[in-house]
């Protein structure tokens, strides 16, 4: 399953080939990283999963992430001591973590989540360290845990963007600290200056120059064409080496017999593309499939012609701004064509297909071309020329959609014509350009900066995230299955099967006691609010557990809610995050209703309860 997908990674990180990836690049690059530094070679395939490693020295990128994933129990330990100061409580919320199936099935393994879940633990135990440390502001240690926490928010964002939740839950506590020191009068109010400048710094400057050079780490690294290039812009490309473009020369203008690829200008978009395969019945028109494809090959290559005839110029004549051509596929000797049949998905938009034979077609076959920006004499220019095509006939525009085709369209992306012309996914720009006639220029001047190559990373990834779609016999889940365990995640379908499930009573334990917290919460708020009397001892103990678990139950809100919202397909194992919360505020909630039974109840009774149900709690969750 994933160990196929990152280990591959791993792989092409010790190759130093480029590839495109939805998550950021840290843990990929630290499970490379492992592998290089124990021995690995990076030429083990990781095609599917159950391959046999053979000779492959694999074990260092998984003890590794093992490592890494070990040390979340101690941090749950030290979390809940900081916030608590109870052993107990440390403690319960160590062995739940310890003695959850599920978290030691993906702890095992050549994943991202290990490194994820450490990441986010260790930033969330600087943020416990900092506010215990309140006192001692601005002294050594209170600098290096405020340090500490900025590291490892970068570290975490670095890994999955999911690291914006724990970003989100120190934000809110430190807006919550500041607001404490401005209420204390004991205090100058330059010191809520003073606070937010070392917070700014330290959680806002730090994390933001980290992530930005784990970036430049990341890119300078991948420096050799992949596959994954296709999902770039020209320009981007023409920095891997390798890659047609790079230190490319070709013509910078557009000649009629030039042999070409069309790049579709939207985030993420692929080249112009058409294959063999038609149609399927009840599909517009049948006729042969146009689509947009991310990697390079030979069925993404264009004939250039003038609209009324088939010879090609024996002198150089150049496409312009308002010129009329027809776009013959080289490999199937077909024409880009267009009718008013319903394209596949988009059923506002105009089918776009293959149509004719060798070359010859009909009126439908031809195309109006437009600069951006343009006007009549402007020359058609490599690489920098942001193109629309009108249909001569039909006057709409050819884009790309985005939306992925099904099986028949193997999986590619729909290629449509589109009667809005003013669609924003409409852009094409000439990648490749093949044409002896004309002069050979450059293209290394058009190599973008690293803050261009850093941000279209990023349109690259939030594109591609939004664009993961269900694929075909895939086991997904939602939301409302995860608290519950409703069903677990196979990550192997060979005979000897790998499930990831949770322990089912740690996990239905959680929810118990989820709201009981809630419950504990509310009933102890509105006796405050009324001023009924309580011992002193137990108010302690009640806003202890009101304070420390109000902060685990926003990371646990923050690292579950927002899935409600996502469009993209989600998978069991996107609740670990949360859980880790859960198990904590687990913990604590019991560690108050234990305490309790001492101010309710005659001490032996207390005694002999606390025995019955610590150890039928942790009996329960060992076995």
């Amino acid at each position: 399953w994933d160990e196929t997908h990152f280990g591959k990674m791993g792989s092409w990180y010790i190759n130093r080939t480029f590839f495109f990836d939805v998550h950021p690049p840290l843990g990929k690059m630290l499970i490379g990283l492992s592998g290089y530094l124990t021995g690995y070679d990076g030429t083990f395939p990781f095609e599917k999963p159950g391959d046999k490693y053979e000779n492959a020295k694999y074990e260092g990128m998984r003890i590794f992430c093992t490592f890494l994933g070990a040390t979340i129990v101690p941090l749950a330990y030290l979390i809940v001591w900081d916030l608590t100061k109870s052993t107990r409580a440390s403690l319960l919320s160590a062995i739940f973590i310890l003695c959850d199936v599920g978290l030691l099935t993906l702890n095992r393994y050549i994943l991202l989540d290990p490194i994820l879940l450490c990441f986010m633990m260790c930033a969330t135990w600087g943020m416990a360290r900092v506010g215990a440390l309140r006192d001692e502001a601005f002294s050594r240690s209170w600098w290096g845990w405020l340090i500490f926490t900025g590291f490892f928010l970068a570290c975490t964002m670095s890994v999955k963007f999911v690291g914006l939740f724990v970003v989100l839950l120190v934000g809110f506590f430190t807006v919550y600290e500041l607001w404490r020191e401005l209420g204390d009068l004991s205090k100058p109010v330059i010191n809520v200056g003073k606070h937010l400048l070392a917070r700014a710094i330290c959680l806002i400057v730090l994390p933001i120059v980290l992530y930005m050079i784990f970036f430049y780490i990341h890119l300078s690294v991948l420096n050799k064409s992949g596959g994954g290039d296709g999902f770039f812009s020209s320009e981007f490309q023409s920095l891997l080496q390798g890659n047609s473009l790079h230190n490319a020369t070709m013509p910078r203008q557009l000649a009629y017999g030039a042999t070409i690829t069309l790049k579709n200008h939207r985030t993420g978009g692929g080249y112009l593309h058409s294959h063999w395969h038609l149609y399927p019945e009840g599909v517009g028109a049948r006729q042969q499939q146009i689509t947009t494809y991310s990697h390079k090959d030979d069925n993404n290559l264009w004939l250039v012609k003038k609209y009324d005839t088939d010879e090609i110029p024996d002198k150089p004549e150049l496409v312009k701004h308002g010129d009329l051509v027809r776009f013959e596929h080289m490999i199937t000797q077909r024409n880009l064509h267009s009718h008013k049949e319903i394209a596949p998905i988009s059923k506002k938009h105009y089918q776009v297909t293959g149509y004719g034979e060798n070359g010859v077609g009909d009126a439908n076959d031809v195309w109006k071309v437009l600069i951006e920006n343009g006007k009549d004499g402007d020359i058609v220019e490599t690489v920098t020329s942001k193109l629309k095509l009108v249909h001569y006939l039909h006057h709409c525009v050819l884009t790309c959609s985005g939306k992925t085709l099904p099986k028949w369209g193997f999986s590619q992306q729909e290629v449509s014509c589109n009667p809005n012309m003013r669609d924003k996914n409409a852009f094409w720009n000439i990648e490749d350009n093949r044409y002896a006639k004309l002069p050979n220029v450059s293209f290394q001047v058009y190599a973008p900066g690293f803050l261009a190559r850093f941000f279209e990373a990023h349109a690259v990834m939030l594109q591609g995230n939004s664009d993961l779609k269900i694929k075909e016999g895939e086991v997904t889940s939602r939301p409302w299955q995860w608290p519950i365990n409703y069903r677990g995640q196979y990550f192997s379908g060979n005979d000897q099967r790998i499930y990831l499930l949770g322990n089912p009573i740690i996990w239905w334990g959680n929810l118990v006691f989820l709201f009981l917290y809630i419950c504990i919460h509310v009933y102890t708020s509105v006796k405050e609010q009324r001023g009924s009397e309580e011992d002193p001892k137990f108010i302690e103990e009640t806003e202890k557990l009101k304070n420390a678990g109000c902060w685990l139950f926003i990371g646990w809100l923050l690292h579950y809610l927002p899935f409600w919202a996502m469009g993209r397909v989600l998978y069991y194992h996107h609740y670990f995050p949360a859980l880790l919360y859960n198990s904590m505020l687990t913990a604590i909630t019991l560690d108050f209703i234990i305490d309790s039974l001492y101010f309710v109840l005659p001490r032996r009774i207390a005694d002999t309860l606390y025995h019955f149900i610590l150890g039928t709690v942790i009996s329960l969750t060992v076995y």
